[in-house]
């Protein structure tokens, strides 16, 4: 039986439609345990820290992330950060200057009984494919820190391998601009300049 061209057109769209439907947007959810979330604050200070940069990480976070194979769009990325849990995490520090670092870590920089929580979520999602499941973006949203929010854009690298979503990227943001103390005066301690770089690599599994 021949098949007319009209029909075979009908027929690939048809097949192109299922293929679409199936390549719908994943969400996936944040897994803190495999992932890894760095706040880099650069030396500004004085007595013992003079010179050390700062490599606090993010120990608790939770959060979602949604993105479409091929399409990109929709896309989104919403994560909560528990401020208590950031800690200095470089060899070149004694635990007894750590304990002195996290200490001033909460007490005058964080302050996270007053801020108990970092967040951020998106508000638009760009960028383009790299192949191969990979994709190049740009992802616009709000930072809450320290009471106060604030636009920012994250370049990040997205990775999809089965179930699992691996994002990598780095941003920077002006202490200033949230208020956030270095130090006090009188401890002087932890006096780190305005520049605040964060870098991750956080792993989703898909929900």
């Amino acid at each position: 039986m021949r098949i007319s061209k009209f029909c075979l057109l009908a027929l690939l769209l048809a097949v192109t439609t299922l293929v679409a439907g199936n390549q719908g947007s994943r969400s996936y959810t944040l897994d803190s345990s495999q992932s890894k979330f760095i706040a880099r604050a650069f030396a500004g200070g004085l007595l013992w820290f003079k010179g050390k940069d700062h490599f606090v990480a993010v120990r608790e976070f939770t959060g979602g992330a949604q993105i479409t194979p091929g399409a990109i769009t929709p896309a989104s990325l919403e994560i909560t950060a528990k401020a208590a849990s950031m800690v200095e995490t470089r060899d070149v520090f004694t635990e007894q200057q750590k304990q002195i670092i996290n200490k001033e870590l909460r007490d005058i920089v964080l302050e996270p009984e007053k801020y108990p929580d970092i967040t951020f979520k998106s508000t638009s999602v760009t960028g383009k494919s790299l192949g191969a499941d990979r994709y190049e973006l740009k992802i616009d949203g709000n930072l809450t820190l320290h009471g106060v929010t604030r636009r920012i854009t994250i370049p990040t690298e997205v990775t999809l391998t089965g179930n699992d979503m691996r994002a990598r990227g780095e941003f920077s943001i002006d202490r200033d601009d949230f208020g956030i103390k270095a130090t006090s005066a009188f401890h002087g301690l932890v006096r780190v300049r305005n520049k605040i770089e964060f870098t991750f690599d956080i792993v989703g599994h898909q929900r």
